[in-house]
């Protein structure tokens, strides 16, 4: 494994891994991707018409199944990663939105989605809070948030959090089901649900669900980190073209 110097700064780094791992991140961890896309399924909540965000869309992988088994609703993804997102085009076609940003600053008006989708991204937020409340912002009042991600509460994602935080600048950290409860409550979302699971004898995952509130929030997300890309940089939205 190829580590990422801690030298870099976080996003410069995310960006680096991600674009070097682009052409091949689907066959070298094509039994995670699908694994995860599978449980990920199994969670997400949605109705015909219902509008959907995934964020940290990578290739497409869990867009195209949601399309396949949902194709009355209407998909969005958004990925920081233009080479990933290139190879999401490729895969989806005209048919789904996709866009240049990052998980701390969405380009979207509030209340634009009915769910939101957090899939095997949440390990890599240097700014979590942030995040979260970018999320609830562009959620509809009652709209629901679903992440996927690895859980700290199992010995092997504990050491090997451990290990990339010391080695991998791309890498922030791993929740436990019971952190990753109180950050979502702490981001004002409701009805929090956390369900624990193991994919094979040594790796698990946990999938986190949440509502927004119906009424109004009682909080507002750290600004800092988005107000900062807001000024610095305009996302781009991935046109069919870019597919090759």
């Amino acid at each position: 494994m190829k580590v990422v110097p801690r030298s870099l700064d976080p996003q410069t780094a995310v960006l680096r891994e991600y674009t070097r791992l682009a052409p091949e991140y689907d066959t070298r961890w094509s039994f995670y991707v699908a694994t995860t896309v599978r449980e990920t399924l199994r969670r997400l909540e949605v109705r015909p018409g219902d509008k959907v965000l995934e964020i940290g869309c990578g290739t497409g992988a869990l867009l195209e199944q949601i399309r396949r088994g949902h194709p009355e609703v209407h998909l969005t993804g958004v990925d920081p990663c233009v080479e990933m997102l290139a190879r999401a085009r490729g895969r989806l076609g005209g048919s789904v939105e996709l866009t240049e940003a990052w998980a701390e600053w969405l380009p979207f008006e509030p209340g634009s989605f009915d769910a939101v989708v957090i899939c095997n991204v949440f390990h890599y937020l240097h700014q979590p809070r942030t995040a979260l409340g970018q999320a609830a912002r562009v959620l509809r009042r009652g709209g629901r948030l679903l992440i996927t991600d690895w859980c700290d509460d199992y010995l092997a994602c504990k050491v090997y959090d451990w290990f990339l935080r010391l080695f991998n600048a791309a890498h922030y950290k791993t929740y436990g089901s019971r952190a990753c409860a109180r950050l979502l409550a702490e981001a004002d979302f409701a009805d929090v649900r956390i369900d624990r699971y193991k994919i094979n004898w040594l790796w698990g995952l946990m999938a986190a669900s949440a509502q927004k509130p119906l009424g109004p929030p009682t909080a507002s997300a750290e600004p800092d980190f988005a107000g900062r890309l807001h000024a610095l940089w305009t996302p781009r939205v991935v046109p069919a073209a870019a597919a090759s």
